[in-house]
C-alpha cells in the first residue's frame, strides 16, 4: 500500500436509524402493542401506572405515532377545510389566524381553499374537501344556493358557516351583526349632511337579500330618503370593482355625495376612483368602507369602515366545531358577534 491511498472514515452516528415502531415501546414498557395504542389514543381502560410506563417508555425512545394509523384507528383525519372567497382580502386572512391557532393548540391541521368568490368554484372546493376526508368545514363564502350547501352537510361533515344563515342540525352558524353595522354606517353619513348616499354592492348576491342593502334601504326610509334604484351599483367585491363602479356611478349621477360599499377593498377601489375622477374626498364626496381591514387607517385619506374582530371570528369558528366533534347530537345556536363605527378622515 502506499501512503497517497485515499481513507474512507465510516461515522456511525450519520447512518439512517431505522424507526422506533409501536411494538419497540411495548417491548421497553413490558405490555403489549395493543395496550400502546390505547395509551396514544387516550383509551380510559388503561390503569394510570401502565399508562405512565408507557409514555416513559414513548419519551425515551422518541417514538412519533404515525398519523395515518392514528386515523385509521380513530376515524379522524386531525385535519380541517377552511373554505374561503378570497385569499387575497385581508378580512380573509385574519379570519384563517382565527382558525388556524385555535386549530393547531388541539392538535389539528387546517387545509385552506380559495374560490375567487365563484359559485361552481365552491362546489369544486367542497367536493374535494369531502374526497380529502377531513373531520369538519369552515365556510366563509356566500357563492353557494342555500339548496346547495344543506346538500352538502346532509350527506358530509359538521359544517360551521361564517356570515350567512342556513338551517339544519349538522351545520353551526358564527354571525357579525351586518346588518346593524350597514345601519350605523349609513346614519353617520346622513348626521354629515348627506341625504344622496350612493352604495357599491355584490354583484353575485341578489340585492334584496344583502343585509348591507337592507340596513342601506332601512335607514333612508327612516329619514324620509327614497332609496334610488340606480344610486345602487353591482360589482365584483374588490379593488378594481370597486374603482370601476365608483367611477360608472358618480359619473351618471354626479349629484351623489357620499359612496357606503360592500367592504374596504371596494371602498379602497373608491377612493382611487374619486382620486383620478378629480373628486375630492371627503369634501365632494365621503366614502364609508366595512370590515375595517389593517390597511384601513392606513391610507390617505383614512377610511371610515365597520369594525369588528376578524381574528374573533375564525377563533370562534374553529371553537364551535370542536364541540360539534365532541357532541355531534347536540343542538347549537349561532354565535352573534357584534360590531362598532369607526370614522376616519373619508367621511
Amino acid at each position: 500500500m502506499t501512503g497517497n491511498m485515499p481513507v474512507t472514515y465510516l461515522h456511525i452516528n450519520s447512518m439512517p436509524r431505522s424507526r422506533i415502531t409501536i411494538r419497540d415501546v411495548a417491548a421497553q414498557a413490558g405490555v403489549s402493542h395493543q395496550t400502546v395504542s390505547r395509551v396514544i389514543n387516550k383509551n380510559e381502560r388503561v390503569s394510570p401506572e401502565t399508562r405512565q410506563r408507557v409514555e416513559t417508555a414513548i419519551t425515551k425512545l422518541g417514538y412519533q405515532p404515525s398519523r395515518l394509523a392514528k386515523s385509521l384507528a380513530t376515524k379522524k383525519t386531525h385535519t380541517i377545510g377552511l373554505v374561503v372567497a378570497d385569499i387575497t382580502n385581508p378580512f380573509f386572512f385574519e379570519v384563517a389566524r382565527g382558525v388556524q391557532d385555535t386549530a393547531l393548540e388541539q392538535g389539528y391541521n387546517v387545509f385552506v381553499c380559495n374560490t375567487d368568490d365563484n359559485p361552481r368554484g365552491e362546489q369544486d372546493v367542497l367536493n374535494l374537501m369531502a374526497s380529502q376526508e377531513v373531520d369538519g368545514v369552515i365556510l366563509s363564502t356566500a357563492s353557494s344556493t342555500d339548496e346547495e350547501l344543506l346538500a352538502f352537510v346532509e350527506n358530509y361533515k359538521p359544517l360551521v358557516v361564517i356570515n350567512r344563515e342556513i338551517d339544519h342540525p349538522k351545520a353551526s352558524l358564527v354571525n357579525v351583526d351586518i346588518y346593524k353595522g350597514a345601519k350605523l354606517a349609513v346614519e353617520h353619513l346622513i348626521s354629515r349632511g348627506h341625504s344622496r348616499i350612493g352604495m357599491l354592492a355584490h354583484q353575485g348576491h341578489d340585492p334584496d337579500e344583502v343585509r348591507r342593502v337592507q340596513g342601506y334601504r332601512e335607514v333612508l326610509q327612516a329619514h324620509g330618503i327614497a332609496p334610488n334604484a340606480e344610486w345602487l351599483a353591482l360589482a365584483p367585491p374588490n379593488l378594481t370593482g370597486g374603482y370601476t363602479a365608483t367611477q360608472k356611478l358618480l359619473t351618471a349621477h354626479p349629484e351623489i355625495t357620499a359612496i357606503f360599499t360592500y367592504n374596504d377593498l371596494m371602498a379602497i377601489g373608491a377612493l382611487r376612483g374619486c382620486y383620478d375622477m378629480g373628486i375630492k374626498v371627503p369634501d365632494e364626496c365621503a366614502v364609508m368602507g366595512f370590515d375595517d381591514i389593517k390597511f384601513s387607517e392606513m391610507l390617505q385619506p383614512a377610511l371610515s369602515s365597520i369594525r369588528y374582530d376578524k381574528y374573533l371570528v375564525g377563533q370562534k369558528a374553529m371553537l364551535r366545531l370542536l364541540e360539534m366533534f365532541e357532541k355531534p347530537e347536540a343542538s347549537y345556536e349561532p354565535i352573534r358577534l357584534d360590531v362598532e363605527l369607526v370614522i376616519r378622515e373619508s367621511t
